[in-house]
């Protein structure tokens, strides 16, 4: 399948981070999104059932960026792709990344730090 919806550069503030001031001050995250799900029923029908609404994922995303601190974006993109495949039913496979655009790394000037993962329904049962 090439379908997808992209939900990209979603900034968010949360508490993610090994260090101990970055659980407390918090930071900045961008996060991007992309679900496989077959749109030609929904494109034909123009009928908001038959898709994935992504302004639920987006809330979803935000809950789970905002939510309960974890020590590393890895987890933070896991939390993400089991959500949406958990609760979106017509989404067939999902890819999560999720950036630190300011990275607390001492004397190291580093842009941005980013992970980047790719879940299928199948591969969470």
């Amino acid at each position: 399948m090439t379908d997808a919806i992209r939900l990209n550069d979603i900034v968010l503030y949360g508490y993610h981070g090994v260090l101990p001031e970055e659980q407390k001050l918090g930071q900045r995250f961008i996060v991007n999104v992309e679900i496989s799900v077959d749109l030609r029923k929904v494109g034909e029908s123009d009928d908001l059932t038959q898709t994935v609404d992504y302004a639920e994922i987006l809330e979803l995303i935000k809950a789970i960026v905002a939510g309960p601190p974890q020590h590393l974006i890895e987890s933070v993109a896991e939390r993400i792709a089991a959500a949406v495949l958990e609760q979106f039913p017509l989404a067939d496979a999902v890819s999560v990344s999720v950036r630190k655009p300011s990275v607390p790394i001492a004397d190291v000037v580093l842009g941005s730090s980013e992970v980047q993962i790719h879940r299928t329904r199948s591969s969470m049962s």
